[in-house]
């Protein structure tokens, strides 16, 4: 059985040492808002009765907003013409 976007969310977490409150703001700076009780419901065991899957779209945005919260954001490379 592989990982599932919740294992790989949680790794994430404790890999990167982050809490909830930076996770909703790296959802943030991909204009994604979610509540941090919402994303406790991802860290939440199988079992529990509140808990809820991961969906890609959300993981997705978890690491393109990763991408602006460790790098910054994107340059434009393309230079207005004159």
């Amino acid at each position: 059985m592989g990982l599932t976007n919740n294992d790989i969310l949680k790794k994430l977490r404790v890999a990167l040492k982050m809490r909830d409150d930076d996770i909703v703001k790296v959802l943030a700076l991909v204009d994604f808002e979610i509540s941090k009780s919402e994303l406790g419901a991802f860290f939440r065991s199988e079992d529990h009765p509140k808990y809820m899957d991961c969906q890609d779209q959300i993981l997705r945005n978890f690491l393109n907003g990763l991408i602006i919260y460790k790098r910054g954001p994107r340059e434009d490379k393309r230079q207005p013409k004159s």
